[in-house]
């Protein structure tokens, strides 16, 4: 197999839009008969998942890899950084844990991770036809440029024609355009192939005279206008606006707290589906009100999430709810915290030695070391009031948790995960509402606890979901953008379309 072409699409500011159309290339390509691969050196986010070997990468790139078809790489995020503070991150370098850096010690030390980027790029490029690149804020930050390894650097590397992406959706979109070819030095600019605005909603014909003085200023084509697409795509952070307050009303109430280091909020996507479950994220007692299930979500940082919990009084008000007969389930951290004690006591976890009580509704203890737990896994709920559930997830968590009670399932090796004490449980695994079997039969619980009849709507796995989706997001950038063109820029002959 000859060596694999590749587009990259930049951003003129984080959150214009590179993932979701990362995942449309990804899909379109596909699509069309091509292999592809999505590939971003270096992720920040706190939205993980561990491979089937074992490692770790950025939801993101996962998503890419399942609109393209493929197994989830750690090729294709060679670099992930997940924040534990504002000046802080855990440096993740192929799927592995190289330590907890400040943002300065982080930069000194970037370049020299070039060689493992190279490495992942050039072996999935002897795999593939097309590689997808995604690029990470914006390649005009003056500042950091000289030591750029995920914009215009590795570009540079890889030898990379460029999309430049902005987002029409926040305002000043030309702006946002032409400052940021302004400030790309000659041979940067001459990477980019072409213009694309994206998440334009309105006339088209009103913006045209626009997009006709764009390209006469910069001298660089708009290959399309994308158009805010309603789809429904798994997001990168916690920026996302699925966090953002939840006005539809629906008969049952699913409250999450919003954590302030929530990871891996993904997970409740499946919940949001159900015609019967209205879901919506908290930060304190007020908005938590009366739900009919709560739910303690993963974080990055347990121990201070959790001393955050009790200093807004979002603890005293969920052992008042589980008191009532509330059901509650904790996820990973949110399991963590449900316990009676977590103890860290070398600072591994929180920076200091210390241990701390839980909301005290399991009988479990946790104990955090360096350690890392990444595992794949099947499981079957034991829990009595869901029991016979099958799951499919993945763990990925520090700390080990000291089980007292009934478990909540039971791994496919037989081994028991997880707690359970009346209405309250919890559990490590992550995606264990993507199957749709764990979703029906809470919604089936929470139904008969109300005194409600569950609705005739089908199930729908979140596997099946998302492919919709995927193929919604496809045809919408598809007839946006100049297709002939990106080809084109790879050097590539258009194959027929879908």
């Amino acid at each position: 197999m000859s060596r694999a072409k590749c587009i990259m699409v930049q951003g003129t500011m984080s959150g214009a839009g590179k993932s979701l159309l990362c995942t449309a290339l990804c899909r379109i390509f596909a699509q069309d008969g091509y292999r592809v691969a999505p590939f971003k050196s270096q992720n920040m986010a706190l939205n993980s998942f561990v491979t089937r070997d074992g490692l770790e990468m950025g939801r993101a790139q996962v998503v890419q890899a399942q609109a393209a078809g493929m197994e989830p790489d750690v090729r294709m995020n060679p670099i992930l950084l997940k924040p534990s503070s504002d000046v802080g991150s855990q440096v993740i370098v192929n799927g592995e844990v190289r330590g907890q850096m400040p943002a300065a010690a982080y930069f000194k030390l970037k370049k020299s991770l070039i060689p493992d980027i190279l490495a992942a790029y050039n072996s999935l490029a002897e795999e593939v036809d097309i590689i997808v690149i995604e690029g990470a804020g914006s390649p005009a930050e003056i500042n950091l440029k000289a030591d750029d390894i995920v914009n215009m650097g590795l570009a540079k590397l890889v030898d990379a024609p460029v999309l430049l992406a902005g987002d029409i959706d926040r305002g000043g979109v030309f702006a946002q355009l032409y400052g940021t070819v302004e400030l790309l030095e000659p041979a940067e600019r001459a990477r980019i192939k072409g213009l694309v605005i994206n998440k334009f909603r309105g006339d088209a014909a009103i913006l045209k005279p626009g997009l006709t003085m764009l390209e006469e200023k910069t001298h660089l084509p708009v290959l399309g206008v994308v158009p805010y697409l309603r789809v429904d795509i798994e997001d990168e952070d916690s920026l996302s606006s699925r966090l953002e307050s939840n006005t539809a009303v629906k008969p049952l109430d699913a409250a999450i707290l919003q954590l302030p280091h929530i990871s891996n909020f993904t997970d409740f996507m499946p919940l949001e589906q159900h015609s019967l479950l209205s879901v919506r994220y908290v930060q304190s007692p007020r908005q938590l009100g009366a739900p009919d299930v709560v739910i303690l979500p993963g974080t990055k940082n347990t121990i201070d999430d959790l001393l955050w919990l009790r200093q807004c009084g979002l603890e005293a008000a969920v052992q008042k709810l589980a008191a009532s007969g509330t059901p509650v389930l904790g996820v990973c951290g949110g399991y963590q915290m449900l316990g009676d004690t977590l103890a860290d006591p070398e600072g591994t976890e929180s920076g200091r030695s210390q241990t701390v009580r839980g909301l005290g509704l399991l009988p479990i203890q946790t104990v955090f070391t360096d350690a890392k737990h990444r595992t794949q896994d099947t499981a079957t709920v034991t829990a009595p009031q869901l029991a016979g559930v099958a799951l499919t997830g993945y763990q990925i968590h520090t700390g080990r948790t000291t089980v007292r009670g009934v478990p909540f399932c039971r791994l496919a090796d037989g081994s028991a995960e997880g707690c359970v004490k009346d209405n309250v449980a919890g559990t490590y695994l992550h995606g264990l509402f993507d199957t749709g079997e764990l979703t029906e039969k809470l919604v089936q619980l929470l139904c008969s606890r109300k005194g409600i009849s569950p609705a005739d709507a089908p199930l729908l796995s979140m596997a099946e979901y998302r492919q919709q989706q995927f193929d919604l997001l496809a045809d919408g950038v598809r007839r946006a953008l100049d297709m002939n063109a990106l080809y084109a820029a790879m050097g590539l002959e258009r194959r027929s379309t879908v």
